[in-house]
């Protein structure tokens, strides 16, 4: 249960943070991962490399995950919340620039 809770708080820190940057993310009941739907206008390799590239956040392109994974990156809910909240901020500055390619 105490670990539930641990990782309810992540995936909500997470989902929260998103939808406040203007994405357009589910809240997944279960799991360790938030799929991430990314601009169309880039495939989820170059929106994964731009973002570590430029920001140092790293995330799992979709097609990492077969062809139904285009169009997503994956983020991991492993790290602590301190450090989700970092990768927050630096993903906030990476949309807002206008480099995200959205």
């Amino acid at each position: 249960a105490e670990r539930n809770e641990i990782y309810r708080r992540r995936r909500d820190l997470v989902v929260d943070g998103l939808r406040t940057l203007g994405f357009d993310v589910l809240r997944p009941r279960a799991g360790l991962y938030i799929w991430l739907p990314i601009p169309a206008d880039r495939s989820s390799v170059e929106w994964a490399d731009r973002l570590l590239e430029r920001t140092g956040v790293s995330v799992a392109p979709g097609s990492a995950f077969g062809g139904g994974g285009e169009g997503f990156v994956r983020i991991s809910l492993t790290a602590g919340e301190g450090e989700i909240r970092e990768a927050l901020r630096r993903i906030e500055t990476f949309v807002g620039t206008g480099t995200a390619g959205r």
